[in-house]
């Protein structure tokens, strides 16, 4: 059991939660995983929606909070589709994961949760992701003729078009991107922290010679180098009143 950090946790920790999903979704759970005071699940995706019915009607996770889409290029099913879930009886999240392809659509929960439908909508735009059974599967974030999807890896931080409104034609237009300089890509490494490159203008500054070597170097090795000494005393008191003038308080004043 997790040590208790307060006495109301923001996500209360159930015990014998991981054991009871295991047993309740059996072969449609593909992977069980608790971190971070996180449970996640990878489930089978034709499976989706028994399984959140599921979990809404007898684990008590009522609130669909989000539905997120996640890209990994190199996979041979290159998307994660992730549903979050809240139990507001419970104070306890979920998070339940499957796995898609461009051609392999993913079961709607359009029936569970009405607002399903614009969160779908929001991961087919931005990913490619189709939603069988979504009657309503329109772009809902970019713009009327956008084409790609451009939360995907492989869509240019670029993009391919860029808009601005036209006096002659008096609308906004549509032109190929043109960027007037070259794209340039930052690390953000603080010099302080030993780039081990030369920065961005550095190039520039002409290199300082380093100094000329010292062929004897000079030390003080007895008082008489430094001029400190009772004769430097005696003169030094010779030239000091004893009793230095009284300052006129009304003409430091004014001053």
């Amino acid at each position: 059991m997790a040590q208790e950090l307060h006495s109301a946790p923001r996500i209360a920790q159930i015990d014998g939660l991981a054991d009871a999903l295991t047993q309740a979704l059996g072969d449609n759970l593909l992977a069980l995983k608790q971190e971070h005071f996180e449970t996640v699940l990878t489930v089978k995706r034709a499976s989706i929606e028994d399984v959140l019915r599921l979990l809404r009607d007898r684990f008590e996770y009522q609130q669909l909070m989000e539905i997120a889409g996640v890209d990994y290029p190199s996979r041979a099913e290159r998307f994660e589709v992730v549903y979050m879930l809240l139990s507001v009886t419970k104070n306890h999240r979920l998070l339940v994961k499957v796995e898609a392809s461009e051609t392999t659509p993913v079961p709607t929960v359009t029936t569970l949760w009405p607002n399903a439908g614009w969160l779908e909508r929001e991961v087919f735009d931005l990913y490619g992701v189709i939603f069988e059974g979504n009657t309503d599967l329109r772009r809902i974030l970019t713009d009327y003729g956008f084409e790609g999807h451009p939360f995907r890896k492989d869509f240019p931080l670029t993009g391919y078009v860029e808009l601005r409104y036209s006096e002659e034609e008096k609308r906004v237009v549509y032109e190929p991107v043109e960027l007037p300089q070259d794209l340039r890509q930052f690390d953000f490494m603080s010099p302080w922290e030993g780039a081990e490159y030369v920065l961005p203008g550095d190039e520039k500054a002409a290199e300082v010679p380093p100094p000329p070597p010292v062929a004897t170097p000079k030390a003080t090795e007895k008082p008489a180098d430094t001029g400190a000494g009772a004769k430097a005393n005696a003169a030094a008191a010779k030239d000091t009143p004893a009793d230095p003038p009284a300052m006129d308080d009304k003409k430091g004043d004014a001053e």
